[in-house]
C-alpha cells in the first residue's frame, strides 16, 4: 500500500470524527471525518455505516506504525469536472475577441491624446 492507491474496504468502525476501514489483508486506516466528502458533514453516522463496502484512496501511511489515512472525498473530486471558464467570449453569443479589436483604435488615439497633454504643459 503507498499514498495514490485505490482501494476497495469494508467499514469496521464509526466515531465522531471519522471511519476506520479495513483492506481485508489485516491493514486497517482512518478516513477522517473530513475526507469523507466535499463539503460539511452534519452526521457522521448517516453517512457510513458498518460493514458498508466503500472505495478508498490512500493519503499517507505511517512507515514506523503502519497506520494509514484513507480519503473518499479526493475520489469523488476526481469524477467532477471544473467548469469551463471563457474570460473574453460568450457561450450565448459567439463573440470572441471582436469588442476588443474594434475597441482598440479609440483606446490608442485616447493614450496619445492623454500623453501629449501630458508632455506640453
Amino acid at each position: 500500500m503507498k499514498t495514490g492507491d485505490k482501494l476497495t474496504g469494508i467499514v469496521t468502525g464509526v466515531q465522531p470524527y471519522g471511519v476506520f476501514v479495513s483492506l481485508g489483508d489485516g491493514a486497517v486506516g482512518l478516513v477522517h471525518i473530513s475526507e469523507l466528502k466535499t463539503g460539511f458533514v452534519e452526521n457522521i453516522y448517516k453517512v457510513l455505516e458498518i460493514g458498508q463496502e466503500v472505495q478508498v484512496q490512500v493519503i499517507d501511511v505511517d512507515e514506523y506504525s503502519g497506520k494509514a489515512s484513507f480519503s473518499i472525498r479526493s475520489l469523488e473530486e476526481e469524477k467532477q469536472k471544473p467548469p469551463r471558464k471563457h474570460r473574453f467570449s460568450s457561450n450565448k453569443r459567439k463573440y470572441g475577441f471582436e469588442p476588443l479589436a474594434q475597441a482598440m483604435p479609440k483606446w490608442i488615439d485616447e493614450g496619445f491624446d492623454y500623453l501629449t497633454q501630458k508632455e506640453t504643459p
